[in-house]
């Protein structure tokens, strides 16, 4: 019975002394900048559409819903919910596209999460 060697890949050295390790280095990554979207009051939009968008756009059950709906006409604005920058930004164009649809001057902004 013959012995063969093995076949090096086309283009590495033959022998043992080529063998190459490569090291895996540990990347460390910082988690993703958090931001708030946030329904700023106005006098014209009604309530009930306020509570229909915050039911629709970030899920919330509509007692929820109310409530938040109740913190922004009584302190200006209120939180509807904190997503990572590029899922605030959608929220914030769906719910501006539904308020124009809808002809109501409602405004929604993302912020920064310190």
């Amino acid at each position: 019975m013959a012995i063969t060697q093995p076949i090096s890949p086309p283009g590495t050295p033959a022998g043992d002394d080529a063998a190459v390790v490569l090291e895996r280095v540990p990347q460390k990554v910082k988690p993703p900048q958090m931001h708030q979207v946030v329904l700023l009051n106005d006098d014209y939009t009604p309530m009930e559409f306020v509570v229909v968008v915050i039911q629709e756009f970030f899920s919330k059950d509509r007692e929820t819903a109310t409530q938040i709906m109740l913190k922004i006409h009584l302190e200006g604005k209120g939180v509807c919910g904190v997503y990572t920058h590029d899922v605030a930004a959608t929220k914030v164009d769906q719910v501006m596209a539904a308020a124009q649809q809808a002809g109501h001057p409602l405004q929604c902004v993302s912020e920064p999460l310190d």
